[in-house]
């Protein structure tokens, strides 16, 4: 698979100052200097991770794919031109800017930049977030994923899974379609969602500890209006999450606990219980779908659908079973 993960975003602001606030004292980002016009933001020992440029119009965005070496990238570029699409080999001076060692850019057919890269550089200095969280869950995951707002799934579902090699991991049809692909054990990586427009929907952060959400959240009820959807937990990729109204318009999905899936043999299946298991009343759905929703969510309750959490070894403690009742449940499951 060429692709290996989201390795950066960048996103063009004018408003710089609304941005840093938002990176650093709500998701606990680390800003790094790039000059008057440019600000980057650390989530790791990565140099940059988000970028936000106020040299790039508002609304204008890049999202970067990693891959292991120059090579991959050259066979990436390769199989992309075989397929028709236009690729750029990109100068050394936008290499430099994006912190690679080699770069290509092209576009999905819904028109959204997108960049493949190799040699991403690793800060000298350790990672000092801009709050006291625990960590990003970064590595060979990558930054995160992105979900994009599509006009007709069936025009970039193909793109992602046939030319960029992107596994489904599964999919919804009701109360609206949504694609979920995978690059790594990441559940997805990239996520389509059908709602007639084409733009970004949202980006995804993930914690190691859920502590790190719920005082985000806390930060968050200070300023209500910049929730988007609550606090929720969602069925197929297990994650609790709540969604921020970003300073440019889309939406930060800030989440703990995602589930991981097994590329290459993992068998793609539909999600029906809901987009979501609990919690995560969408401000932004029209008024007949988000009541969908919610009764999707109270069928899911009145039928008892639970998903395990997942956790990381040495994030937990395990307790002792102390109820007879529930003792003899498991017994007989």
């Amino acid at each position: 698979m060429e692709v290996q993960a989201l390795g950066y975003v960048g996103i063009g602001a004018t408003d710089l100052g609304d941005w840093t606030d938002f990176a650093t004292n709500w998701l606990g980002m680390q800003m790094v200097e790039r000059g008057n016009a440019c600000r980057a933001f650390r989530m790791d020992d990565r140099k940059q991770r988000l970028v936000v440029d106020r040299s790039l119009a508002d609304g204008e965005r890049y999202f970067g794919f990693e891959v292991a070496d120059a090579a991959a990238l050259d066979a990436l570029a390769a199989k992309l031109e075989a397929h028709g699409v236009a690729v750029r080999r990109e100068p050394a001076t936008l290499a430099d800017q994006r912190c690679v060692r080699g770069l290509v850019s092209f576009a999905d057919p819904g028109g959204n930049r997108l960049e493949a890269f190799w040699g991403a550089a690793v800060a000298d200095e350790p990672f000092r977030p801009g709050r006291a969280i625990s960590g990003f869950r970064t590595g060979p995951l990558g930054m995160g994923h992105a979900v994009f707002h599509v006009k007709n799934i069936d025009d970039l579902l193909g793109f992602y899974r046939d030319v960029l090699g992107f596994g489904v991991s599964d999919y919804i049809l009701t109360p609206f379609r949504a694609y979920f692909l995978h690059v790594n054990p990441r559940h997805h990586t990239v996520a389509l969602i059908e709602t007639g427009k084409q733009d970004l929907h949202h980006l995804m952060v993930e914690l190691y500890s859920l502590d790190d959400v719920g005082q985000g959240y806390d930060i968050a009820l200070g300023a209500p209006e910049r929730i988007a959807t609550t606090l929720g937990r969602h069925p197929n990729d297990c994650v609790t999450s709540y969604y921020l109204k970003s300073p440019s318009g889309f939406m930060l999905e800030y989440g703990w606990g995602g589930k991981e899936v097994t590329p290459g043999t993992w068998q793609a299946s539909e999600v029906t219980v809901g987009p979501s298991l609990w919690g995560h009343d969408r401000t932004w759905l029209p008024d007949e779908q988000r009541a969908q929703a919610r009764e999707m969510r109270l069928q899911a309750a009145n039928d008892g659908m639970r998903e395990p959490v997942q956790v990381i070894d040495g994030n937990f403690q395990r307790m002792r079973g102390a109820c007879p009742w529930w003792d003899a449940v498991k017994a007989g499951a």
